[in-house]
């Protein structure tokens, strides 16, 4: 009965394989679900691209460029 056991496929290297997979892929869970309750983008949002006006209010918000050449500037890309 118990000579057998070799004829049951993987037998007991099969089971500690499927438990170190069954594993990994739980702690991989918990670290997206730990990521995504976070919100640092990572979530299965593609980073979207920033567009040039998006850019130039960026750069007008910190304050290196003045309101005259953030309007011309921005008058540019619009036109």
């Amino acid at each position: 009965m118990w000579g057998h056991m070799n004829d049951y496929g993987w037998g007991w290297g099969g089971m500690g394989l499927g438990m170190l997979l069954f594993w990994g892929l739980l702690i991989a869970g918990i670290v997206m679900l730990v990521r995504c309750s976070r919100g640092s983008g990572t979530c299965g949002k593609g980073e979207r691209e920033k567009s040039p006006v998006d850019l130039l209010k960026e750069r007008y918000a910190r304050g290196e460029i003045e309101r005259d050449e953030f309007e011309q500037k921005k008058r540019d890309l619009e036109g």
